[in-house]
């Protein structure tokens, strides 16, 4: 590329063995403030084709190339309050509000508490002073609580009994860290999420489906799943607030287009509990339509190289609910 008169890095270096990496990685370690840009590591890439392709990839990945990050840089800051969100499958998920600080230039307002597990193990409280980082310079994450700066009378944190969005009961299967809400979709929450989920770049890709725009069709019971979408008009879409003719018509061929797609970006999109990409493609390829996949038991689904017990499992009980069948 460089022969060719493209622009390339300058920083780019050939190395040879381990230890050539290691100490590529402690020279850019120690120049990172000097360069004129950003970054968070560095990527270490086999440099022969060849074996390259020996290696080959997993699902997205390669296999001839891993970064190295930098140390996460680190902030305290101060625990303002812990919201619990609810997810696409049921899942809480504690969020610490935190005072708003800056960590590698970004400023950082929230961060992912996990599970009652992870709280329990940071026994992190409302009001404490907390270290928080960014995983890989993204992520925003809780450290470590400052206990000698905690303020008296605080309290430990309970995950909720009942969803806080439906008020649904909430389980706790057992081997599992995640509570889940039990509303399916009567949770509001869960029924937007889904949506969201559906409309993905890797799952439908329907262009324009914002998220906001998600809230707004469930919020006024316009859409009440996926499927609902399908139906809408444009005088429902522009309607709408920040909405317009055109931006419906965009709305409507969007949805048009989705339709035309590919059999394991569908089964993706339905956002079954534990498929992702990877199970959804094979699931594609072994049963090739849909009915077949809706009446597998769950010895049928564990002779697929990608799908264990609990991932059959979850098929199995997302196709014998009525809802996702019709």
């Amino acid at each position: 590329l460089k022969r060719w008169g493209l622009r390339i890095c300058p920083e780019t270096k050939q190395v040879k063995g381990i230890q050539g990496c290691l100490d590529y990685f402690e020279s850019i370690s120690q120049r990172r403030e000097k360069l004129a840009y950003e970054i968070d590591g560095v990527v270490y890439k086999v440099d022969r084709i060849d074996q390259q392709e020996q290696l080959g990839f997993v699902s997205r990945a390669p296999r001839w190339a891993i970064a190295h990050k930098f140390p996460a840089q680190e902030a305290m800051t101060q625990v303002l309050g812990i919201e619990v969100s609810v997810g696409r499958t049921g899942a809480l998920t504690p969020v610490a509000k935190l005072k708003p600080v800056d960590v590698g230039g970004v400023t950082v307002s929230n961060a992912t508490l996990h599970n009652q597990d992870e709280i329990q193990r940071l026994d992190v409280r409302v009001g404490d002073t907390v270290v928080i980082y960014r995983a890989g310079d993204v992520i925003p994450k809780v450290d470590r609580v400052i206990t000698s700066m905690r303020p008296a009378k605080t309290k430990k944190f309970l995950m909720p009994k009942v969803c806080p969005v439906c008020d649904s009961e909430v389980e706790r299967r057992e081997g599992e860290a995640i509570t889940r809400c039990t509303g399916g979709l009567f949770c509001a929450a869960q029924r937007k999420n889904s949506i969201k989920h559906f409309n993905s770049r890797r799952a439908m890709d329907v262009d324009g489906m914002g998220d906001k725009l998600v809230d707004q069709l469930v919020d006024k019971g316009l859409i009440h799943d996926a499927a609902d979408m399908y139906s809408l008009n444009k005088a429902q879409l522009a309607g709408l607030e920040r909405m317009a003719d055109k931006s419906a018509q965009n709305i409507l061929d969007a949805l048009e287009k989705s339709k035309t797609t590919t059999f394991a970006r569908f089964i993706f999109a339905l956002g079954i509990r534990d498929v992702g990409e990877a199970t959804a493609q094979s699931l594609a390829k072994h049963f090739g339509n849909l009915d077949d996949l809706m009446n597998a038991d769950e010895d049928s689904l564990l002779q697929i190289p990608d799908v264990g017990p609990v991932v059959a499992d979850s098929i199995v009980k997302f196709f014998h609910q009525k809802h996702n069948r019709d």
